[in-house]
């Protein structure tokens, strides 16, 4: 069977089409929607069970479908290491705009998450570390206030305690629905960097696919060490407004992260399989700390 003949049998019929032909057999095998994902570049079907165990990866073309956070944190962290930090904390509608808590509510309901971004200490690779992953499934990971205050405790934290920051970060940018508010955050979250790199401390971006606005302008590219994700999209303002701005033709994959590395604003495109690796080597290379497991092994050895 080949591919169109996969897509033409797993095609569903709607009762317009259906009407007037004969009853399909009782017995007719039937494949469920669930058990193939058609990639959206090289438009092969995937099985499932194969995306899962290539960290949702295509292993046709190597095209990075976008996980949830807490999947993100899993492949990313040492087994049970990950504590979380302010898992309470909640948005609320602020500034009394329409819809904003029902909106609220749905995003709830539909990322099993309180918030667009998860906050937490754990170890990768045996070395502690203080970790932030946001969650395209919350308003496309949007930074409202309490993901500011989030990520701004988050570096707190590490300051405090001395310890290295990883974020990996996706998002549409600033969230409408609170304001100027939302804006703030872009200060607020910029100065705990600020107050975490004089203290000598490292900090590594992950960007991934789609990092934008606000989040771009603010602690995305603030890194010590900018790593990102094969052709995520990394922008502040989208294509389409800057042409019409600039009234000029962009660039060729402009904005993608292949692009920005070729013009020195990030240090390297690593593949997801890979990340966990390059994130350990980069923490050993700054004498990162040990976790006290590890640490105990050493000196046994």
């Amino acid at each position: 069977m080949n591919t169109s003949d996969i897509f033409n049998f797993l095609k569903p019929k709607n009762e317009l089409e259906t009407q007037g032909t004969e009853a399909e057999p009782e017995n007719r095998p039937r494949i469920p929607d669930e058990l193939w994902v058609k990639c959206p570049v090289c438009k092969i079907p995937v099985l499932s069970s194969d995306l899962e165990e290539n960290f949702k990866v295509c292993p046709k073309c190597g095209y990075h479908f976008r996980i949830a956070a807490r999947q993100r944190i899993e492949l990313t962290v040492d087994e049970g290491s990950f504590e979380e930090f302010d898992a309470g904390l909640m948005s609320t509608n602020v500034i009394d705009f329409p819809d904003y808590t029902r909106k609220l509510k749905n995003a709830k309901l539909n990322s099993g998450e309180n918030e667009s971004v998860i906050t937490g200490i754990a170890s990768v690779g045996g070395y502690k570390t203080v970790i932030a992953v946001m969650n395209s499934e919350f308003m496309m990971g949007s930074m409202g206030t309490v993901t500011g205050e989030k990520v701004a405790r988050a570096f707190e934290y590490a300051t405090e305690n001395r310890l290295p920051v990883i974020v990996f970060t996706v998002s549409g940018g600033a969230r409408m629905q609170e304001g100027i508010l939302s804006l703030m955050q872009m200060a607020k979250t910029s100065g705990a960097v600020k107050y975490h790199s004089d203290a000598g401390l490292l900090y590594i971006t992950v960007l991934t696919d789609p990092t934008t606005g606000g989040v771009t302008a603010s602690f995305a590219m603030e890194g010590d060490i900018i790593l990102s994700e094969p052709k995520a999209l990394i922008a502040f303002a989208g294509p389409r407004v800057i042409e019409q701005t600039i009234r000029q033709k962009l660039p060729k994959d402009f904005q993608s992260a292949e692009f920005l590395l070729e013009k020195g604003f990030i240090d390297a495109v690593v593949p997801r399989g890979k990340l966990k690796d390059t994130l350990t080597r980069l923490l050993a290379l700054h004498g990162a700390e040990k976790t006290d497991g590890e640490a105990a092994d050493n000196e046994r050895n």
